[in-house]
């Protein structure tokens, strides 16, 4: 029996959450974003904070910088300098601003789809266009294909590359030999591979990520990654994150790019629950790691025993599950409206990641064991009726 609690439901209904702004029968299981309240240690730091009652504009502090440094050196061996840490109020305002400092209209940005959706946003929306490098799906697994991410960076309009380290949705933990090759590519043809992992501590238990940047002095020169403690202690409204970069002149364009876009100074809580997080929250990422793919195994397991039509690509890191549905031979975008449309089960259809996700479903087990078997169940019923609808 673990320290915390992670079966007790917590209502979000009325509390302007993004997730359960759904109908009252609906069930949301969508958007990454997990239904545990966050550690007790940051709450408690919160409250401390908030019973001073001033609230006026903060330094960055020294604590936070420790924070970061010691969290990435005890949990994933890998010493980041104070110098190279930049605070940012979030990963993606940060992605968005390094895409404006590093690149000019129309040129082009390479992402390795199925991806995370908010990139292409972060790509099109400041006047350049995403270069797909399709991930290789086999066997039920996915891997780079570094034959066509070379030839990608061979682009001369391809100046900037952004990695999904671990990688949503597929739930791939990369090596240290994929990104080796990654920053080996992009020294030779001078692109910039920004490192989106902001998922790194939600790993499966007994297994570490590898940090880009850690892998050589080839990645780390070519390096900008984003880092935050918000995906994995749920504190995404906390605004909080930070951009380490090792490369002096690439460093000073992306501090620059941050201030101009005014989005690197701290709120009143942006540092308290960061330090609390790493700091204090080590026990309740573990807890809640064992109970989340625990999750993910009583998924897996039922999907295969109830709904033989439908697998879940094995993942290693990530509360997401990725449903290939395939077999079933429709597009994502209409299974997942039938089934939110028949059973009220709000999951996300593949082919908003990308052309590679055509096929595929991603689906939220960050809840309670209750809500996991209402969504099962409601995914093997909508299944069945829009098989026997179709």
């Amino acid at each position: 029996m673990g320290k915390y609690d992670f079966d007790t439901p917590v209502n979000r209904r009325g509390t302007d959450s993004l997730k359960w702004d759904v109908k009252e029968n609906e069930l949301p299981m969508w958007v990454a974003d997990m239904d545990f309240q966050t550690a007790p240690e940051i709450r408690e730091a919160i409250a401390d904070r908030l019973a001073h009652g001033v609230f006026g504009y903060s330094d960055i502090t020294d604590k936070w910088y420790q924070a970061y440094q010691n969290w990435w050196k005890n949990r994933h061996g890998f010493e980041i300098e104070r110098e190279w840490l930049i605070f940012s109020t979030g990963i993606i305002p940060s992605i968005s601003s390094i895409v404006r400092k590093l690149t000019t209209p129309n040129e082009k940005v390479i992402i390795q789809t199925p991806v995370y959706n908010i990139f292409f946003n972060s790509i099109v929306n400041n006047g350049c266009r995403p270069l797909e490098s399709p991930l290789i799906y086999k066997d039920g697994n996915y891997e780079m294909d570094l034959a066509d991410l070379e030839e990608k960076m061979a682009d001369p309009q391809a100046s900037l590359m952004i990695l999904c380290n671990p990688h949503n949705p597929v739930g791939r933990i990369w090596n240290k030999e994929e990104l080796a090759k990654v920053g080996e590519l992009a020294k030779k043809y001078g692109v910039t591979v920004i490192s989106d992992e902001i998922h790194c501590d939600i790993t499966i238990p007994g297994k570490s990520y590898v940090p880009f940047a850690s892998v050589s002095e080839t990645c780390k020169d070519v390096s900008i990654t984003c880092i935050a403690p918000t995906k994995c202690f749920n504190i995404a409204g906390m605004q909080t994150s930070a951009v380490v970069v090792p490369n002096p002149f690439l460093r000073h364009k992306v501090w620059r790019g941050l201030n101009t876009d005014e989005v690197a100074e701290p709120n009143s809580f942006a540092q308290v629950v960061t330090e609390a997080a790493f700091n204090k929250g080590g026990q309740w990422l573990d807890e809640m790691r064992e109970y989340v793919f625990t999750n993910r195994k009583i998924a897996e397991d039922f999907i295969e025993k109830e709904i033989p039509k439908l697998s879940i690509v094995h993942g290693e890191a990530t509360y997401l599950l990725w449903i290939d549905i395939s077999k079933l031979g429709k597009d994502s975008a209409d299974v997942a409206a039938a089934i939110r449309a028949k059973t009220g089960l709000y999951i996300t259809e593949g082919i908003e990641y990308g052309e590679a996700g055509r096929y595929f479903l991603r689906m939220n087990v960050a809840c309670t064991r209750a809500t996991l078997e209402d969504g099962l169940n409601r995914l093997k019923n909508g299944i069945k009726i829009y098989e026997k609808e179709d």
